[in-house]
């Protein structure tokens, strides 16, 4: 059984939680999930331009835990972006600091 995951401490929740690219209709979109911790890490690392060691003391988390988190962010912001889908922020475990 997998050890249960860390509460990530995230200071700032999105003013909008979803995206779609104009022109299309909402049915016709397929969806990317992005959650709120890895919404947290983007604003952390490439919003905010701290490093991936300050980010993660400030998401209570190790540094390759973060690592991991920014990089399935990235890969989930470049899917939307390239192919189309809409983008929506939701869910994960955090806790607001």
């Amino acid at each position: 059984m997998p050890r249960p995951r860390r509460i990530r401490f995230v200071g700032c929740m999105p003013h909008a939680v979803y995206f779609k690219p104009a022109g299309i209709k909402m049915r016709q979109l397929n969806e990317v999930v992005l959650s709120i911790e890895e919404f947290e890490a983007i604003r952390l690392k490439d919003f905010e331009n701290l490093s991936q060691e300050e980010s993660a003391k400030k998401m209570g988390i190790s540094q390759p835990t973060f690592h991991r988190l920014i990089l399935t962010a990235r890969k989930k912001a470049a899917d939307a972006i390239i192919n189309g889908k809409a983008l929506k922020i939701e869910g994960g475990n955090y806790k607001k600091y």
